[in-house]
């Protein structure tokens, strides 16, 4: 491990907080006990009281609790109905999760996660209904990871509701699922998910160890809990996938490795992962093998061409003419014969100008950023080719290198392709082909040495493992691939029988 964050550090607890402050206990008389709980909230505008005759008291944040349950299934059944006991009062409502508590703090929590504190005068106990409702959005396509051939349907923002989707996938109880809260000011639920006997202990344990040690204020995506939980939060590649399709999730997770959902992010975590399945799409699987393993290949040489594509002209039209035919020099110094700058000046201007074309059409709205991007495009290309700013070879590689970018599966990855091309454009600019061979050495080295979870980030290549080579670049045929990839170490390796069915004659 490169980079640790601090997991194992207790963090200093502040001054001013007040000792044993959890175990307070919750008020017996009705008048106090409304007070303790004002205190505990600051008082605010959406906290709503209720007195219900005779001698009960509800408390509840509003927006957060189902006010149909509460007026019907609640209040309805117990409204100038005397009841002697908390056990008679549980009974009377219709209400499946009902806790009891007698700790001022958990009684708060429980609250402002949408339960309904019912009081008793005359008892230090308090009844939390739970009647939560979250507004959340409908379920929809994957606007990311589209895929012609598949199910159509992404995760939401809603905990309960994606991990719905996941059990009706996996319909069994080796699923396993561990809720932990994160956030000592939003306490975010997150879920961490495996297949029990599948799934490697030690890649379960690890990660588990890295969710309960992190203490921060605030969690508000999976993206964040990715980076502050990930091997080396110093790499600019990722070390743990986000996807937003659940059959991917469902996948991953019945290959044996981990799986993270975060309450209020519609992207889930996978780990752990390696460098080519970043290349991989879940379409991949629904796909007959010879047109997968195509676009596989597709992807990897658009990644290479995207990063080393404008660095090569750089470096071939600044320091090594030779290598351009001879065909080909005449066109190349016409176009560049009105062009005032050096080739690196002129291949990292057009770089900036694509990257704000991008990020333009990304932030604007969708029909506007689609015309700001074709015509922006369009006409600050032709005006740069006139002027004399540029050449028009180098626009069209520019432009090609650009279009190879969003060929990765993976936004994430996208990102460091367009990030790195910038410093080989620098070296090649500098150095030539030295220059390209000193960044393509720094990049592998980085890599090889990068790990995701504890497992080798360039598996299968490093450390190489001829079996599974085939089923990384290439898509093997189904049958062919009955084995569990050896990257999550999984208990049970097989997950069919490796020899084929075969069709008995008539």
């Amino acid at each position: 491990m490169k980079f640790k964050l601090p997991f194992n550090k207790k963090q200093p607890q502040p001054i001013n907080e007040a000792p044993k402050e959890s175990l307070v206990r919750v008020a017996s008389a009705s008048d106090h006990f409304i007070q303790s709980i004002q205190n505990a909230t600051n008082n605010p505008a959406d906290l709503i009281i209720k007195l219900v005759p005779p001698n009960l008291t509800l408390i509840y944040i509003d927006n957060l609790v189902d006010i149909e349950t509460l007026n019907n299934d609640i209040i309805a059944n117990l409204q100038n109905k005397p009841h002697e006991t908390l056990e008679e009062i549980e009974i009377a409502m219709s209400i499946p999760e009902i806790q009891h508590s007698n700790l001022l703090k958990e009684t708060v929590e429980s609250m402002v996660n949408g339960s309904v504190l019912i009081h008793v005068e005359g008892y230090s106990q308090v009844l939390l209904a739970n009647i939560a409702t979250r507004e959340s959005r409908a379920l929809s396509a994957p606007e990311n990871e589209s895929q012609v051939i598949g199910t159509q349907v992404g995760f939401n923002e809603s905990l309960s509701t994606n991990i719905s989707l996941i059990r009706r996938y996996i319909v069994s109880p080796e699923l396993c699922n561990e809720k932990f809260k994160i956030g000592t000011r939003t306490n975010t639920s997150i879920s961490l998910l495996y297949m029990n006997g599948i799934a490697n202990d030690q890649m379960v344990n690890t990660l588990r160890q890295r969710i309960t040690d992190l203490y921060i204020d605030e969690l508000l995506d999976s993206a964040v809990l990715a980076e502050m939980i990930d091997d080396n939060s110093l790499s600019v590649f990722p070390q743990m996938l986000l996807t937003e399709r659940p059959d991917r999730f469902c996948d991953a997770i019945l290959d044996g490795k981990v799986g993270i959902l975060v309450d209020g992010s519609s992207m889930a975590i996978i780990a752990p992962q390696s460098f080519t399945e970043f290349f991989q799409s879940q379409e991949d699987q629904n796909l007959r093998w010879q047109i997968a393993t195509f676009l596989r290949l597709l992807r990897l040489t658009a990644f290479f061409l995207s990063v080393y594509l404008t660095p090569f002209y750089v470096a071939a039209v600044t320091f090594h003419y030779e290598v351009i035919p001879q065909a080909f020099l005449v066109p190349l110094s016409e176009s560049r014969a009105l062009v005032p700058f050096p080739p690196i000046f002129e291949a990292l201007l057009l770089e900036f100008i694509i990257e704000l074309l991008r990020e333009a059409g990304a932030r604007l709205p969708t029909k506007i950023g689609q015309t700001i991007g074709i015509v922006g495009g369009i006409v600050i290309g032709t005006a740069a080719v006139q002027a004399g700013i540029t050449s028009n070879i180098l626009l069209i590689i520019i432009a090609l290198s650009a279009l190879a970018s969003f060929t990765s599966p993976s936004y994430m990855m996208g990102n460091v392709i367009r990030l790195i091309r910038f410093p080989i454009i620098i070296l090649a600019g500098f150095w030539g082909f030295y220059g390209i061979m000193l960044a393509f050495c720094f990049i592998l080295i980085h890599l090889l040495r990068q790990t995701s979870l504890g497992a080798p980030y360039m598996s299968p290549f490093y450390p190489p493992r001829m079996k599974e080579m085939r089923d990384s670049i290439v898509r093997m045929p189904i049958p062919l691939t009955a084995k569990r990839p050896a990257l999550t170490r999984p208990k049970d390796k097989n997950k069919f029988k490796p020899q084929p069915v075969k069709p008995k004659k008539s």
